[in-house]
């Protein structure tokens, strides 16, 4: 064999070895599956954990929850305190100290899902100005009044300091101030303010500070006349406007407050009350009576027997007892709802109410029992309930 053949099967040699050692170590890192009757073997696992998709969806939508505490500054209401005046003629009244408002800050707690708001409580309050009280004299005597003022008519001041005003406004420019029993001839009427001249000359006085009976005479009550019952249950009805008086005299709201379930005697002890509201505040008081009613079953819950509360007024869903307002008396917080009702539920903002204010108009709906139930009440039923009890009161006249 020639040298070149050798050499060329040597180098064929080598070729096939190293082709053959390549195989080896292939063959050694891989694994393969062997067919078998009994089916797959040896099968490679990888090592990842297994994925659960459903977790992932779970995990990615879930809702998200944030608290916020947040303060905000709110009016306090002023409270008024009632004295009786045995001069004056029952069914009257006179102011002889205007109440102004306080200033208080409310903590509430809001809680949001996924960046809306589901829930909002209040947590507390703190007073930053404290309120002064309005003291109102009413009428003791043993007569009473029904007549409506018109124009025309002389009335005499009760107060010992009745300012009369540029304009029917208590912001207005004072024009002078005048005393008690002076007699004025009304020239024109404007809600809670006569335009009146006198000895003092012509301008606007209040109201709730004058009487048309004069103190130098007796009093003639068959000039007065009061609504009969039929009159009256014709004005009542599920939308009838409750931003003005039932017109029942002080008698009518004592015989219709008069009643059995009223174990306490609470209501009848407080009739007058809920007809001094509708003189000074424009509001029916069988209405307010009513909702006295409805929320503290006559008079005999325990906020209205422990907290003299008829309306569980301040109270909060956390803690309902504890945060509902107290008060020295009944005719207090009869007479804090009433403005309550009439500044932010009867009337729509800017209305001119009581003691030259406007009305916010806050939770205004309509000055009906509907509108206020859209507010007032989270019980859509609470609106039906009170009317059953004033159809209850007004069929006892």
């Amino acid at each position: 064999m020639k040298t070149k053949e050798k050499i060329y099967i040597l180098f064929l040699l080598i070729i096939l070895a190293i082709s053959f050692f390549i195989y080896i170590i292939f063959t050694k890192n891989n694994t393969y599956a062997k067919e078998s009757n009994s089916g797959v073997q040896n099968t490679r696992i990888s090592n990842a954990k297994q994925v659960d998709i459903y977790e992932i969806i779970k995990k990615n939508t879930v809702e998200k929850q944030e608290e916020t505490i947040e303060t905000r500054e709110e009016p306090l209401e002023f409270i008024t305190k009632y004295k009786t005046n045995n001069e004056l003629p029952k069914g009257t009244m006179q102011v002889i100290q205007e109440g102004r408002e306080g200033i208080q800050q409310i903590s509430i707690k809001r809680i949001y899902q996924n960046g809306s708001l589901i829930d909002e409580q209040q947590m507390g309050t703190k007073v930053i100005k404290a309120s002064v009280e309005k003291i109102v004299e009413i009428g003791g005597a043993k007569y009473t009044s029904y007549y409506k003022v018109k124009k025309g008519d002389n009335v005499y001041t009760t107060a010992d300091r009745v300012e009369v005003m540029l304009e029917p406004d208590g912001n207005s420019q004072k024009l002078t101030t005048i005393g008690k029993n002076n007699e004025l001839k009304i020239l024109d009427l404007n809600d809670n303010w006569y335009k009146v001249s006198g000895t003092a000359g012509t301008g606007w006085v209040k109201k709730e500070s004058t009487t048309y009976i004069n103190p130098n005479e007796g009093f003639d009550e068959s000039k007065y006349g009061a609504k009969s019952k039929e009159q009256l249950l014709k004005e009542l009805s599920f939308e009838m406007k409750l931003n003005k008086p039932s017109g029942l005299t002080l008698d009518q709201f004592k015989k219709i407050l008069s009643d059995p379930k009223d174990v306490n005697k609470i209501f009848e002890q407080n009739a007058e009350y809920f007809y001094y509201i509708e003189k000074q505040y424009n509001i029916n008081g069988v209405f307010v009576a009513a909702i006295g009613i409805h929320e503290s079953a006559w008079g005999t819950s325990k906020i209205a027997r422990d907290k003299k509360n008829l309306f569980g007024y301040g109270a909060y869903d956390s803690s309902p007892y504890k945060s509902a307002y107290s008060f020295e008396n009944y005719s207090e917080s009869i007479d804090l709802i009433a403005r309550v009702l009439t500044k932010y539920y009867l009337n729509p903002a800017g209305t001119s109410i009581y003691n030259s204010e406007k009305a916010t108009g806050s939770y205004y709906n309509g000055s009906t029992l509907s509108g206020v139930n859209k507010r007032y009440a989270t019980d859509k039923n609470w609106a039906n309930g009170v009317f059953s009890h004033m159809k209850y009161l007004y069929n006892k006249l």
